[in-house]
């Protein structure tokens, strides 16, 4: 049975682009045995205190009680990343960047000696064979732009975990390009999904 993880990180709902781009891009990669994972960061998706940072470099043998709530969550959510074989995530532009939510979500995974660890020859992912789809939504900002600063940071931070695999799904500068923008993203779904398929 594959796993596919969803992560959404958009604060808006029913007019989200990215979720729907996402629900559109799971439902299509979705086989019949295929488990999904649904992760809705704006969920109360909390930030990183030095508590937790505490928590994470302690040994769980020496944890304190205090110290293993801490990392709970963070434990689930690294649970979901290892247990996936694709990820689904939804990513808009919020002022040329990522949207808080994520920000936190990338840092509460960021897990040394988890999800990466630091070797002679520099730091070494270990969430490997994955595959990543990054589905993104702008106003404004165009797709890998001088003024996008989600795009490579994305790519960079899922590569530092060792998830090089990743297409994008783009539906960028919606108030000047308007809605054909979404129709092409659309279309990046079909021709993913035709392909996997052949």
């Amino acid at each position: 049975m594959n796993t596919l993880l969803k992560v959404n990180s958009s604060v808006q709902a029913d007019n989200s682009v990215t979720r729907k781009l996402v629900e559109q891009l799971t439902n299509a990669l979705v086989a019949r045995n295929t488990k999904i994972i649904d992760r809705n960061l704006s969920d109360d998706t909390p930030l990183l205190t030095p508590e937790m940072v505490a928590a994470f470099y302690t040994l769980p043998s020496d944890r304190t009680e205090a110290q293993e709530k801490l990392v709970t969550f963070s434990d689930e959510l690294v649970a979901e990343l290892q247990e996936a074989d694709i990820i689904v995530i939804g990513q808009p532009i919020y002022n040329f960047s990522v949207p808080g939510t994520l920000k936190a979500y990338y840092d509460l995974i960021a897990r040394a000696g988890v999800t990466f660890k630091y070797t002679e020859n520099g730091p070494q992912g270990l969430l490997k064979n994955k595959k990543a789809y990054v589905v993104i939504a702008s106003g404004g900002t165009g797709f890998k732009s001088e003024e996008d600063f989600a795009s490579g940071y994305t790519e960079q931070f899922l590569g530092f975990l060792g998830i090089t695999d990743v297409s994008f799904i783009v539906a960028d500068q919606l108030t000047i390009k308007g809605s054909d923008q979404i129709a092409n993203a659309e279309s990046k779904i079909k021709s993913i999904t035709k392909a996997s398929v052949s």
